[in-house]
């Protein structure tokens, strides 16, 4: 069933198109036949399946990779089934894209891999392998279902690694964060670390690799869509912002919806993204589209990163 058809409440944002709209979304697209005959995939989607298109992407041309591959564990892509693998089959599963996905790096490129508590030692046994592993950011995931007889997974981890790691980008002042000063300290009488405006008392910290100020996309936000393990374009923009300058290319191997194709061309980068799932494609293509018109990224504003719900009150 094409999930565009759903009935939805009149406040229901979550993205749907129409058969004209998802018409001129395929009419987007590229193939593998494309690659192959030469076009480029430059601000492009690339429908096809990543075992038969990733050798068409020159190696040393992008500057910054994220990869979100089916976690180990049972869920369904559009008519697709991702069914747990053995520990030593996943591991063999993400050896067969991970090398090849890592050679596309520029020297200097930096690449994240998303995963949960079950497949992150596999990833990690794999990725320092092929590249060197800086960090683990894990992120407070609220939404989800509790849990009776064991705790809520509400964390996810994105594995952060470079190729080399004595020459890579990193841009901590794109991705401060902007806080709330709740007992503001001054010092002489002034403040402290911190800035009075209108809306309150706030302080920029630096980013750490525990960020708890992310928003899962749901009914109400104009970025939802009906993806099962839709990523939220804040957190695509903390990695974009941290680890590529304006104008340099995101390669995203496992689009989905097109969370990181999108944030990417509203902050100004280049991107190529894909999926195999062409309904998923005619998503990303329209928020594409979209994007082009209103380039704004929830909890991302003035040049900052701000707190869960702390946004509206902003001076």
């Amino acid at each position: 069933m094409d999930l565009s058809d759903k009935k939805r409440a009149s406040r229901n944002r979550t993205l749907s198109l129409s058969k004209e709209e998802a018409e001129v979304a395929r009419r987007t697209l590229l193939r593998a036949e494309d690659l192959r005959s030469g076009v480029s995939a430059e601000n492009r989607i690339i429908c096809a399946d990543l075992f038969d298109v990733l050798d068409l992407i020159p190696d040393a041309s992008a500057d910054l990779v994220i990869a979100d591959p089916p976690y180990n564990l049972r869920k369904e892509f559009g008519e697709r089934t991702f069914s747990p693998l053995p520990e030593t089959e996943y591991v063999r599963y993400l050896r067969s894209w991970l090398g090849k996905l890592s050679r596309k790096l520029t020297p200097s490129g930096s690449l994240y891999l998303c995963g949960d508590w079950k497949c992150s030692p596999a990833q990690y046994q794999v990725l320092q392998e092929e590249l060197s592993i800086l960090n683990r950011i894990t992120w407070q995931r609220e939404k989800g279902r509790g849990a009776a007889a064991n705790w809520k997974n509400s964390m996810e981890d994105i594995w952060f690694a470079v190729k080399n790691p004595a020459d890579y980008y990193f841009d901590v002042d794109a991705v401060r964060m902007k806080r709330q000063v709740i007992a503001p300290y001054r010092e002489n009488g002034q403040p402290k670390d911190w800035t009075e405006t209108d809306g309150g008392k706030y302080r920029l910290t630096c980013p750490s690799n525990f960020w708890d100020d992310i928003t899962v996309p749901f009914w109400s936000m104009p970025e939802n869509t009906d993806h099962p393990t839709q990523k939220p374009e804040k957190l695509m923009a903390k990695l974009i912002l941290a680890s590529s300058r304006p104008g340099d290319l995101v390669l995203d191997p496992f689009m989905g919806s097109g969370t990181v194709c999108v944030t990417a061309k509203k902050l100004g980068r280049r991107f190529i993204g894909i999926e195999r799932e062409e309904q998923y494609c005619l998503w990303a293509a329209r928020r594409l589209e979209l994007a082009g018109q209103d380039n704004r990224i929830q909890g991302y504003a003035d040049g900052f990163f701000w707190e869960r719900n702390t946004l509206s009150r902003r001076g």
